[in-house]
Protein backbone atom coordinates (compact mmCIF):
# COMPACT_ATOMS: atom_id res chain seq x y z
CA UNK A 1 0.00 0.00 0.00
CA UNK A 2 1.18 3.48 -0.87
CA UNK A 3 -0.26 6.61 0.77
CA UNK A 4 0.19 10.11 -0.65
CA UNK A 5 -1.09 13.17 1.20
CA UNK A 6 -1.44 16.87 0.49
CA UNK A 7 -3.08 19.55 2.68
CA UNK A 8 -5.64 21.52 0.67
CA UNK A 9 -7.07 25.02 1.04
CA UNK A 10 -6.97 27.52 3.88
CA UNK A 11 -7.99 24.86 6.39
CA UNK A 12 -5.12 22.59 5.22
CA UNK A 13 -7.49 19.65 4.87
CA UNK A 14 -5.57 16.47 4.12
CA UNK A 15 -6.43 14.82 0.82
CA UNK A 16 -5.13 11.27 0.43
CA UNK A 17 -4.42 9.02 -2.53
CA UNK A 18 -4.22 5.43 -1.32
CA UNK A 19 -2.86 2.90 -3.81
CA UNK A 20 -3.56 -0.79 -3.26
CA UNK A 21 -2.59 -3.41 -5.87
CA UNK A 22 -2.16 -0.70 -8.48
CA UNK A 23 -5.58 0.86 -7.84
CA UNK A 24 -6.05 4.36 -6.44
CA UNK A 25 -8.61 5.51 -3.90
CA UNK A 26 -9.01 9.27 -3.35
CA UNK A 27 -10.05 10.28 0.17
CA UNK A 28 -11.54 13.73 0.90
CA UNK A 29 -10.68 15.87 -2.14
CA UNK A 30 -10.91 19.32 -0.59
CA UNK A 31 -10.52 22.85 -1.92
CA UNK A 32 -8.27 22.95 -4.96
CA UNK A 33 -7.50 19.23 -4.85
CA UNK A 34 -8.24 18.27 -8.44
CA UNK A 35 -4.93 19.15 -10.08
CA UNK A 36 -2.88 17.35 -7.42
CA UNK A 37 -5.15 14.29 -7.44
CA UNK A 38 -5.06 13.92 -11.23
CA UNK A 39 -1.26 14.22 -11.20
CA UNK A 40 -0.91 11.53 -8.53
CA UNK A 41 -3.17 8.73 -9.77
CA UNK A 42 -2.60 6.15 -12.52
CA UNK A 43 -5.58 3.83 -12.02
CA UNK A 44 -8.26 5.66 -9.98
CA UNK A 45 -11.26 3.58 -8.91
CA UNK A 46 -13.23 5.65 -6.37
CA UNK A 47 -13.58 8.81 -4.29
CA UNK A 48 -14.30 8.28 -0.58
CA UNK A 49 -15.60 10.91 1.85
CA UNK A 50 -15.12 10.60 5.61
CA UNK A 51 -17.91 13.14 6.22
CA UNK A 52 -19.73 15.97 4.52
CA UNK A 53 -18.06 19.20 5.62
CA UNK A 54 -17.19 21.55 2.77
CA UNK A 55 -13.42 21.49 3.21
CA UNK A 56 -13.42 17.70 2.70
CA UNK A 57 -15.84 17.46 -0.23
CA UNK A 58 -15.26 20.69 -2.19
CA UNK A 59 -13.67 19.03 -5.22
CA UNK A 60 -15.85 15.89 -5.24
CA UNK A 61 -17.74 16.76 -8.41
CA UNK A 62 -14.69 18.09 -10.25
CA UNK A 63 -12.55 15.01 -9.47
CA UNK A 64 -15.45 12.70 -10.26
CA UNK A 65 -15.93 14.34 -13.67
CA UNK A 66 -12.20 14.43 -14.45
CA UNK A 67 -11.59 10.76 -13.59
CA UNK A 68 -15.02 9.21 -14.33
CA UNK A 69 -15.15 7.29 -11.05
CA UNK A 70 -17.87 6.76 -8.41
CA UNK A 71 -18.21 8.71 -5.17
CA UNK A 72 -18.88 7.01 -1.82
CA UNK A 73 -20.09 9.06 1.16
CA UNK A 74 -21.86 8.45 4.49
CA UNK A 75 -25.61 8.43 4.00
CA UNK A 76 -26.30 10.67 6.99
CA UNK A 77 -24.11 13.44 5.51
CA UNK A 78 -25.41 13.43 1.94
CA UNK A 79 -27.44 16.58 2.62
CA UNK A 80 -24.16 18.46 3.13
CA UNK A 81 -22.81 17.39 -0.27
CA UNK A 82 -26.00 18.38 -2.03
CA UNK A 83 -27.22 21.49 -0.18
CA UNK A 84 -24.22 23.46 1.22
CA UNK A 85 -25.78 23.86 4.71
CA UNK A 86 -22.95 26.04 6.04
CA UNK A 87 -23.30 28.48 3.15
CA UNK A 88 -19.69 28.22 2.02
CA UNK A 89 -20.49 28.10 -1.70
CA UNK A 90 -19.49 24.46 -1.89
CA UNK A 91 -19.94 22.98 -5.38
CA UNK A 92 -22.70 20.35 -5.03
CA UNK A 93 -21.85 16.70 -5.50
CA UNK A 94 -23.93 13.54 -5.59
CA UNK A 95 -22.78 10.25 -4.13
CA UNK A 96 -23.06 7.17 -6.31
CA UNK A 97 -23.11 5.03 -3.18
CA UNK A 98 -24.52 6.01 0.21
CA UNK A 99 -22.60 4.22 2.95
CA UNK A 100 -24.87 2.96 5.70
CA UNK A 101 -23.12 3.15 9.08
CA UNK A 102 -20.50 0.46 9.72
CA UNK A 103 -20.32 -1.02 6.26
CA UNK A 104 -17.70 -3.25 4.63
CA UNK A 105 -17.28 -2.47 0.94
CA UNK A 106 -15.48 -4.24 -1.85
CA UNK A 107 -14.26 -1.55 -4.23
CA UNK A 108 -12.53 -3.06 -7.26
CA UNK A 109 -11.24 -5.86 -5.05
CA UNK A 110 -10.07 -3.56 -2.24
CA UNK A 111 -11.64 -4.16 1.17
CA UNK A 112 -12.78 -0.83 2.60
CA UNK A 113 -14.38 -0.77 6.06
CA UNK A 114 -16.38 2.30 7.02
CA UNK A 115 -16.58 2.75 10.80
CA UNK A 116 -19.37 5.14 11.82
CA UNK A 117 -18.44 7.55 14.64
CA UNK A 118 -21.10 10.30 14.64
CA UNK A 119 -20.74 13.47 16.67
CA UNK A 120 -18.72 15.89 14.55
CA UNK A 121 -21.35 15.26 11.87
CA UNK A 122 -24.22 12.75 11.73
CA UNK A 123 -22.35 10.56 9.24
CA UNK A 124 -18.78 11.13 10.47
CA UNK A 125 -16.77 7.99 9.75
CA UNK A 126 -13.33 6.46 9.80
CA UNK A 127 -12.29 4.75 6.57
CA UNK A 128 -10.30 1.62 7.37
CA UNK A 129 -8.02 0.16 4.69
CA UNK A 130 -5.76 -2.59 5.98
CA UNK A 131 -4.09 -1.42 9.20
CA UNK A 132 -4.75 2.23 8.41
CA UNK A 133 -7.49 4.58 9.56
CA UNK A 134 -8.37 7.69 7.59
CA UNK A 135 -10.14 9.46 10.40
CA UNK A 136 -11.43 12.65 8.80
CA UNK A 137 -12.42 15.03 11.60
CA UNK A 138 -13.16 12.39 14.24
CA UNK A 139 -9.68 11.84 15.68
CA UNK A 140 -6.57 13.98 15.35
CA UNK A 141 -3.17 13.75 17.00
CA UNK A 142 -3.93 14.44 20.69
CA UNK A 143 -7.33 15.91 19.84
CA UNK A 144 -10.81 15.28 18.46
CA UNK A 145 -13.21 16.95 16.05
CA UNK A 146 -15.45 19.82 17.13
CA UNK A 147 -18.94 18.96 18.30
CA UNK A 148 -20.46 22.49 18.25
CA UNK A 149 -21.28 22.86 14.55
CA UNK A 150 -24.81 22.77 13.15
CA UNK A 151 -25.76 19.07 12.91
CA UNK A 152 -23.02 18.14 15.41
CA UNK A 153 -23.93 16.27 18.59
CA UNK A 154 -22.01 16.17 21.85
CA UNK A 155 -24.06 13.20 23.01
CA UNK A 156 -23.14 11.25 19.88
CA UNK A 157 -19.49 12.28 20.21
CA UNK A 158 -19.32 10.83 23.72
CA UNK A 159 -20.80 7.54 22.50
CA UNK A 160 -18.37 7.43 19.56
CA UNK A 161 -15.38 8.09 21.80
CA UNK A 162 -16.54 5.37 24.18
CA UNK A 163 -16.95 3.03 21.20
CA UNK A 164 -13.43 3.67 19.91
CA UNK A 165 -11.98 2.98 23.36
CA UNK A 166 -13.22 -0.63 23.08
CA UNK A 167 -11.14 -1.39 19.98
CA UNK A 168 -8.19 -3.55 21.01
CA UNK A 169 -6.10 -3.39 17.87
CA UNK A 170 -3.44 -1.01 16.62
CA UNK A 171 -4.00 1.20 13.61
CA UNK A 172 -2.05 4.05 12.06
CA UNK A 173 -4.32 7.10 11.96
CA UNK A 174 -4.21 9.54 9.07
CA UNK A 175 -6.44 12.46 10.10
CA UNK A 176 -8.22 15.13 8.10
CA UNK A 177 -5.89 17.80 9.50
CA UNK A 178 -2.38 17.59 10.90
CA UNK A 179 0.05 14.73 11.24
CA UNK A 180 -0.46 11.00 11.61
CA UNK A 181 -0.70 9.15 14.91
CA UNK A 182 -1.79 5.75 16.22
CA UNK A 183 -4.94 4.45 17.83
CA UNK A 184 -3.11 3.27 20.96
CA UNK A 185 -1.60 6.73 21.42
CA UNK A 186 -4.99 8.42 21.08
CA UNK A 187 -6.70 5.99 23.43
CA UNK A 188 -4.48 7.43 26.17
CA UNK A 189 -6.03 10.89 25.78
CA UNK A 190 -9.59 10.02 24.71
CA UNK A 191 -10.84 9.70 28.34
CA UNK A 192 -9.83 13.35 28.84
CA UNK A 193 -11.81 14.36 25.77
CA UNK A 194 -14.86 12.36 26.86
CA UNK A 195 -14.93 14.44 30.04
CA UNK A 196 -14.42 17.67 28.10
CA UNK A 197 -17.39 16.91 25.86
CA UNK A 198 -19.58 15.85 28.79
CA UNK A 199 -18.98 19.21 30.47
CA UNK A 200 -20.65 20.95 27.52
CA UNK A 201 -23.80 18.85 27.52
Amino acid sequence: MQIKMRPMGAYETNCYVVTVDGKDLIIDPGIGATKWVVANVTNPVAILNTHGHFDHVWSNAEVKEALKIPLYAPEADLFMLENDPLGQGTPPSKADYAVDGDELLDISGIQVQYRHFPGHTPGCSVIEIGENWFSGDFLFRQSIGRWDFPASSGEDMVKSLQKVMLIDKEYTIYPGHGSSTTLKAEQKVIPFWIEQVKQTL
